[in-house]
């Protein structure tokens, strides 16, 4: 034990300076990556904020266990906002897994550069902008005077006008359009990025032995980078409740709270406009806790079944 120690020592202080370095970022993060987690103890207490300091008053609440987590999932509301957590997020995992993959391989087989750079621009551009212009983007197309609906006109579809982020059946794959629209672009780079690391020699020996395209895409590209698929599904599968925020607070309006009313917007609404800070931490915990629990899972099997996986 002691040799470990003295040989621990020796080389930190080989590497001080790299120590050095990283300090910083490390005492950020645990200010607010770790410290914050603190604050979770709010779910198991019944907290009311007071004036004067924080943490005294949180800790000195009155403790109530797993009472805010029972009031959830016996509530109303439960089965309606996990289901349109679920679907929403489902249709959007479903939508932006293939779309990026598609758009790489097209991108790919483009001969054009200077049509390959301009697409790659254009569908990256969205991933930059905040989602109170996309929604304002979204909104207008999709008014009753707006783009979609005088196309949808014009060719004779419909008579009259679709008042799209109105009617709540319609909202769910709004949703999984906007977000696979936003991100999409950044997705379809890091495609790009494990294609162009497949070895050419494949390619060509594929097309001696008399494989087309198609071919080719299918029995080299899509295995060569299925280890970026499964790594990018992970992480996408550990978002499924983390639908995110703004783009149902922007899009969703009262009446179709039925169809956007999801867990970030649910908790958003009793912790901040309710004042019932316990129960939204109580919400929160949940979804973080089912997230984790739907990484693991998933990892554990593409470790199983795949050679690839996150850890």
């Amino acid at each position: 034990m002691c040799i470990i120690k003295t040989l621990l020592r020796h080389r930190i202080w080989q590497h001080k300076f790299f120590y050095l370095m990283i300090a910083p970022s490390f005492v950020l993060t645990l200010l607010f990556a770790y410290g914050p987690l603190a604050g979770l103890y709010m779910a198991f207490v019944e907290f009311v904020p007071k004036i004067g300091n924080f943490w005294p008053t949180l800790f000195h609440s009155k403790f109530v266990g797993f009472d805010w987590f029972m009031y959830f999932f016996s509530g109303q509301d439960f089965i309606r906002v996990m289901r349109n957590t679920l679907a929403s997020s489902v249709l959007t995992l479903t939508i932006g897994f293939f779309v990026p993959i598609f758009i790489a391989i097209l991108l790919n087989e483009c001969k054009s550069i200077t049509f390959k750079k301009i697409v790659q621009t254009s569908s990256y551009l969205p991933y930059f902008v905040s989602w109170v212009i996309a929604s304002n983007i979204i909104v207008t197309l999709l008014s009753a005077n707006g783009v979609l609906n005088q196309i949808l006109m014009a060719t004779g579809i419909t008579n009259d006008s679709i008042v799209f982020l109105q009617e709540g059946k319609y909202f769910w794959i709004i949703i999984a359009l906007s977000n696979t629209w936003k991100d999409m672009g950044y997705n379809t780079i890091i495609y790009l990025a494990a294609i162009s690391a497949i070895n050419l020699e494949l390619f060509e020996s594929a097309s001696v032995d008399g494989a087309g395209r198609l071919r080719q895409i299918w029995h080299i590209l899509l295995p060569s980078i299925k280890p970026t698929m499964v790594i990018l599904l992970i992480l996408n599968v550990g978002n499924l409740l983390n639908t995110g925020f703004d783009q149902y607070f922007l899009l969703g309006n009262s009446t179709t709270r039925e169809f956007s009313d999801v867990i970030d917007t649910y908790s958003f609404r009793y912790g901040i406009q309710n004042n019932m800070y316990s129960y939204a931490t109580a919400v929160g915990l949940f979804k973080s806790v089912v997230a984790f629990i739907l990484v693991v899972t998933v990892n554990k099997i593409a470790k199983k079944f795949e050679s690839s996986h996150l850890f």
